[in-house]
């Protein structure tokens, strides 16, 4: 049975252990799309013999590349990827909620396709987990906690940006983790005065705010100075942690959700059930449901 799997979107530690875990199981009936979609379009396929090396299956990112491809939507390139994608017997598609959406395009016009989340946003419908985000979140509390020493030795509070995207899981998980002073992971929640507030809390104690931030809420540097300009000096600090929340050692938790994720989707491809999505519960636990009607 020849596969092929591919990433889509940003990449998330424990893709490469999944990607093996598949290599393992189809050895030389296992192929890759470079970089997602895009390889699917362009038919850079290879086999994934080339690159799934057990050296490699633990290191973040992904060997067979992965991106954002909104060239797919465009009707004439869905269909050069539709012929790309018939000359197998399964199609395997890691991401978040617009790759799924990529699976489902693929499924409904005759692709056997199978979907797993891997997103390190953790923001797939219907799943509790998805591959990346473990990681993502312990790379966070990493700059948090190796950084917040020299704030504190200076006197000044700091504003931590992290990454999710729309979603507030990771500036939740890693609030929650560092015991941060402040979470601001909505738009909601994004009220100047509170954040003075705590700011000069923790000052009249001769402490230090530790506060997270979600990305795209506002410009980090421009909440800081915000907040500068009302507490009438320069006392709060920033940090983006950026792409270092990619770039981690793959959390133990993050290699087993992978092999738990790989090992139901061998299972799937074994018994021929394809047009579905592979999801984490609430207690990590693998289940499949059909694709949502997006």
């Amino acid at each position: 049975m020849k596969v092929l799997v591919l990433c889509s979107g940003g990449d998330g530690a424990g893709m490469n252990r999944f990607v093996y875990n598949l290599f393992a199981a189809f050895k030389g009936e296992a192929y890759f799309a470079l970089s997602g979609f895009k390889g699917l379009i362009d038919n850079q396929i290879f086999p994934l013999k080339d690159v799934a090396t057990k050296e490699q299956r633990d290191l973040a990112g992904s060997v067979i590349g992965s991106s954002r491809c909104p060239e797919f939507k465009e009707r004439e390139l869905f269909q050069i990827a539709l012929k790309n994608a018939r000359k197998f017997d399964c199609v395997v598609i890691l991401g978040g909620n617009g790759s799924e959406r990529g699976a489902k395009e693929l499924f409904d016009n005759g692709v056997n396709t199978i979907f797993v989340p891997g997103t390190i946003d953790n923001d797939v419908n219907g799943s509790s987990y998805s591959i990346g985000f473990s990681t993502a979140v312990n790379e966070c509390v990493y700059a948090v906690q190796h950084t917040m020493p020299s704030i504190k030795t200076m006197g000044d509070s700091c504003l931590f940006e992290v990454m999710g995207r729309q979603h507030p899981a990771i500036a939740q998980a890693v609030a929650e983790r560092v015991k941060a002073d402040l979470c601001i992971s909505t738009k909601k929640e994004l009220d100047y005065e509170k954040i003075k507030d705590v700011v000069l809390q923790k000052m009249i104690k001769n402490q230090s705010a530790c506060i997270i931030v979600r990305e795209n809420l506002e410009n980090i540097e421009k909440i800081a100075d915000k907040v500068n300009k009302l507490l009438g000096m320069e006392v709060v600090k920033f940090q983006v942690v950026g792409r270092t929340q990619r770039g981690g050692t793959p959390t133990k938790e993050e290699l087993l959700m992978a092999d738990k994720f790989s090992k139901e989707v061998i299972s799937l491809i074994r018994q021929k059930v394809f047009g579905v999505r592979v999801l984490a519960d609430q207690e990590r636990n693998i289940f499949v449901d059909e694709f949502e009607c997006l």
